[in-house]
């Protein structure tokens, strides 16, 4: 059934409820109101019967002897006032033959017994049993109609007439259902006609209705029809002979949300690719719309902004780069003078090198703006970068050099050790005067032989033993190991461990030798003693906590190591970390170089940051392993961690 149809049948069922209900309810009223006018004329003509009565039996019983004791007397001379007073009857048939609902009048005595009756079957006889008509005036509308149109029946208006006192006589008028049903049905014909005119009103009105109401569908139609142009095999099949307007609507309009949840599914898919790409940028990207509001910020941007990067979206130029800042100041004029900027370099209030670029992006065809692209570039950063490449390729090439020198040494210093022995062998005597410098050239080999063996140590392939492990119990053996040592020197050592496991896939030994190193280190910084703080906890990313970027980045776990030392100079604090360089008497200048071998084995990194007199902390990052079964099965470390290890 197409929808207009089910339209129009809607629209005149409910029509013809409304219309039938009021009209029942109208019938019934016009149906009460004509019982009670009914009622009334009748009982008027019961009274004045009532009436006639009277006078016939005050009139017939005027000079009669009647003894009180004989009711049977009584009663044959009120019968005989009654039937032969003329102006009774007279009153009776004229009743009985003028008025519309009046079926037939009887006037009984006090036993029920019928004196005068416009039938004359009736006479003497009981009057006939009929229900009152009270019973008509106390009915709901339903039995109303149900008794007026129903089958024929007879009903009583009955008016008593007394005598001292006791009922005497009564007169009955019946009133029969279908002299009422003929009063009403001129009324009843009229409502039902009125309720036609109503429905054939309603059918009418429901056409119009239905093509008014389904005219704004075609609309839609063509207009989705637009949307679908390029589908014309779509277009085709929905265009099939009389199919529905609404069904036709629903299935483009179904069809265009399909479309949109695929367009959606790609959108979701591109969306998180370029989080992933922006999350691992190192450049601060910002993209504006045409009427300056950010709607693409990478994870970068917060570190030259100072703001997270869900408070960057949505908002304007003006509040995101504030004037009371070198980069805001810059950035803002090139927004209000329109003008790009190209790798703009802008040293900010702390120093920091930062290259600004602003590109604006306008539609050629349109000839207006679209939108603007910042980036911002960390130039330290880069030099940073490009430091440690250049420390990686100098530890790289020391290798290859440590490892064929070592090689080619060796084997003359042990001819050299040999020929040497067969000297001593030779000379025979102790003191002899070259003997001493025989022992001063075996020692010298000796040692010579030990920073050899030192260089190939170094440079030879390491075999990682690699576990996933909680790094806490790792970390704790170290201060374990170095607490006893660090107490001789006056050195207190303070370690503060995380309550959750850190979970990373690392070679215990390896990393335990990286971390003593650092202890090592900076307790021989501080010669008259003092404080070293150590921290294990898991480095955060401020502004990102949950959100679906930082559940898809490498977590990483931070070691901070810090002294109170003197600190490191800066003009020597890039050196620190080659291969024997040392500034302290009897020092190898091995151990923070080995530290950083260790840290690149393991894909992570270490960090010095150091200030003349106040002294130097160490930032070790280890990455944390993907599985977290760990993380929800390992204990947390007891307090002792928490309160720290006293030397």
């Amino acid at each position: 059934m197409r929808l207009k149809t089910k339209l129009v049948l809607a629209i005149t069922a409910l029509v013809f409820f409304i219309a039938g209900t009021l009209s029942l309810v109208y019938v019934s009223q016009l149906l009460e109101s004509a019982v009670h006018q009914s009622y009334d004329t009748n009982r008027l003509v019961a009274n004045q019967v009532r009436f006639a009565l009277q006078r016939a039996l005050e009139t017939g019983l005027r000079d009669r002897q009647v003894d009180p004791y004989n009711p049977a007397e009584l009663r044959a001379l009120a019968a005989e006032a009654v039937r032969d007073n003329s102006a009774l009857q007279a009153v009776v048939e004229s009743v009985n033959r003028y008025s519309l609902t009046v079926y037939d009048i009887n006037i009984g005595d006090s036993q029920s017994n019928t004196l005068l009756s416009t039938n004359p079957e009736n006479e003497d006889k009981p009057i006939p049993a009929r229900p009152d008509y009270n019973q008509l005036l106390d009915a709901n509308p339903f039995r109303l109609i149900k008794e007026v149109l129903g089958p024929p029946r007879v009903f009583d208006v009955v008016v008593p007439l007394e005598r001292n006192g006791e009922p005497f006589a009564s007169v009955h008028v019946g009133v029969r259902t279908t002299l009422l049903r003929a009063v009403y049905a001129p009324w009843l014909t009229g409502a039902l006609t009125l309720m036609g005119i109503a429905l054939a009103a309603t059918l009418i009105v429901a056409f119009l209705l239905g093509n008014f109401a389904l005219r704004p569908l075609e609309q839609i139609s063509k207009q989705l029809d637009r949307l679908t142009a390029a589908n014309e095999a779509a277009q085709d099949e929905d265009r099939r002979p009389g199919q529905d307007t609404a069904a036709l609507v629903s299935t483009k309009i179904e069809r265009i949300g399909q479309r949109m949840r695929n367009v959606e599914e790609v959108f979701s898919a591109l969306k998180e690719n370029l989080d992933q790409i922006l999350g691992n940028l190192q450049d601060g990207i910002l993209l504006f719309t045409g009427d300056g509001r950010a709607v693409l910020v990478s994870e970068s941007a917060r570190r030259y902004l100072a703001m997270d990067r869900d408070v960057l979206l949505g908002r304007h130029v003006r509040e995101i780069f504030d004037r009371s800042t070198i980069l805001g100041q810059t950035l803002r004029d090139a927004f209000d003078a329109g003008i790009s900027l190209v790798q703009e370099e802008i040293r900010t209030e702390n120093g920091r090198r930062i290259q600004a670029s602003l590109d604006f992006i306008h539609d050629d065809h349109a000839n207006q703006g679209l939108g603007a692209l910042v980036t911002l570039h960390d130039l330290e950063s880069v030099e940073k970068i490009e430091s440690e490449l250049e420390l990686s390729r100098r530890m790289a090439a020391i290798g290859r050099l440590t490892s064929g020198v070592g090689h080619e040494v060796k084997n003359p210093i042990n001819a050299i050790v040999v020929h040497l022995e067969l000297l001593k062998t030779k000379l025979g005597d102790a003191n002899a005067p070259g003997t001493r410098h025989l022992e001063v050239i075996d020692a010298e080999i000796h040692r010579l032989d030990r920073v050899v063996q030192t260089l190939v140590d170094f440079s030879r392939p390491v075999e990682l033993q690699l576990r996933e492990q909680d790094l806490r119990p790792v970390i704790a053996d170290v201060l374990a190991l170095a607490a006893e040592e660090l107490s001789t020197h006056n050195v207190t050592l303070v370690s503060h461990m995380p309550p959750d496991p850190l979970i990373a896939n690392v070679d215990a030994d390896l990393l335990k030798q990286a971390t003593l190193n650092v202890i090592q280190n900076g307790a021989q910084a501080m010669q008259e003693g003092g404080l070293l703080e150590l921290v294990l906890e898991e480095e955060r990313r401020p502004g990102t906590p949950g959100d679906r970027l930082r559940s898809q980045t490498p977590r990483t776990a931070l070691l901070r190591i810090a002294d109170q030392g003197p600190g490191i100079p800066e003009d020597i604090r890039d050196k620190i970390f080659d291969l024997y360089f040392t500034t302290k008497a009897g020092g190898s200048g091995i151990g923070l170089a080995m530290t950083y071998r260790i840290l690149q084995l393991h894909h992570g990194s270490i960090e010095v940051q150091s200030e003349s007199g106040r002294g130097t902390e160490f930032q070790l990052r280890i990455p944390l392993a993907a599985t977290e079964w760990g993380r929800r099965q390992l204990p947390p470390v007891g307090t002792e961690s928490e309160k720290g290890l006293a030397g």
